[in-house]
């Protein structure tokens, strides 16, 4: 069927598209969040057309076409429009087929194991502590993810000697069993990546995320080659060229596609593919309880080099709250998969009715 209208409703953290067919049939995606408003707009400037008309079956010709088409604007937000249109066409295939997404990608529902994922560098170690071991008490959770260094922060500590303090107070608090894995958000230049990454080694820490900055591939593998703890990457990429270098070099054990930054599910796909084919395992940045976290859950039920935890915020975030059902749950440290076609979820009509709508049609 063709594609006859593509819309969106969006606020400035998050949006959603929808993408209908000729005969009515239509899917639900989400933009990617944070300036969500400004994706809305380059989605129906820059992608839409790419999309109307053609045939909804045809998802990975249309991404093609959407990021070869806009070769003059790569990068961020043209791959977080896209982002919106994919999903939406893949939860359009999911409910023709009466299937969910993870389904029609070979898999099936089920419970996916996460790690919560703390997101502060403004708490103190004991704090934090303190709050991970409660989590750990009433969801369950078997692994965790911390905050070392500063964000982007040219070897600073957030303050002098959080890190050295935090990592330790941390492994104490949850106990030897728990995974714990640690984020430096492209703090640290290479000797000072290493010496904090022989401290995460010390305390049995499980990964490294992102030690240098993104964008200096070389530095990061000269820390990964340094090391044995794993080290992590990939979630600010959008290009697809960027993940085969970044595997080529091994400057990543663990590669970290974001669904949504990367321009949705079908790229997302491609990206694990090729950490597959490197013995690489795919743990897919989804750093917030929008339905990133759902996106992630359907690729992970189904791909063969999927990590052993995902990502899922411990953090409490009111624009998130009320934007669907069912909401996002952690049960014995496990978040289900919605059992319904595409992505098993219904967006919430207040919220749509309460944000900025455009639409582009096949007419216009």
């Amino acid at each position: 069927m063709k594609i006859v209208s593509v819309e969106t409703f969006a606020r400035r953290e998050v949006g959603f598209v929808r993408v209908r067919a000729e005969d009515g049939a239509e899917g639900w995606g989400q933009l990617s969040t944070f300036n969500a408003d400004i994706s809305a707009l380059v989605l129906h400037r820059q992608v839409a057309r790419y999309a109307l008309g053609a045939d909804e079956a045809e998802i990975e010709a249309i991404s093609e076409r959407c990021i070869e088409g806009e070769y003059k604007f790569p990068g961020s937000y043209v791959c977080r429009a896209l982002a919106g249109l994919d999903t939406a066409l893949w939860d359009l295939r999911g409910k023709r087929a009466g299937k969910s997404v993870c389904e029609l990608l070979g898999g099936s529902p089920r419970p996916i194991p996460v790690y919560g994922s703390s997101m502060r560098r403004d708490i103190t170690p004991e704090a934090e502590a303190d709050r991970l071991r409660r989590l750990q008490d009433e969801y369950g959770f078997r692994a965790f993810k911390i905050r070392v260094g500063k964000t982007t922060g040219h070897d600073e500590d957030q303050w002098p000697g959080r890190t050295e303090a935090l990592v330790p107070a941390v492994r104490r608090a949850v106990g030897d069993r728990t995974v714990l894995l640690a984020d430096g958000n492209s703090c640290y230049r290479p000797p000072r990546a290493i010496e904090v990454g022989r401290l995460l080694e010390d305390y049995g820490y499980g990964h490294f995320e992102e030690p240098c900055p993104y964008w200096e591939l070389e530095w990061t593998a000269e820390v990964a080659a340094a090391l044995t703890i794993p080290v992590a990457g990939g979630e600010q990429d959008t290009d697809l060229a960027q993940f085969r270098r970044m595997l080529r070099m091994r400057a990543v054990d663990i590669v970290q596609p974001d669904v949504l930054y990367v321009g949705g599910l079908t790229r997302a796909r491609h990206v694990a593919r090729y950490a597959e084919a490197h013995g690489v395992p795919c743990t897919p940045h989804s750093a917030n309880r929008a339905l990133v976290t759902l996106f992630t859950a359907h690729l992970l039920a189904a791909i063969p080099n999927a990590g052993p935890f995902m990502e899922y915020s411990i953090e409490p975030t009111p624009w998130t709250e009320g934007l669907f059902s069912p909401a996002l749950k952690v049960v014995d440290g496990a978040m289900p998969i919605p059992p319904g076609p595409g992505w098993g979820v219904t967006i919430a009509p207040d919220w749509l009715a309460n944000s900025e709508h455009r639409e582009s049609r096949l007419s216009d």
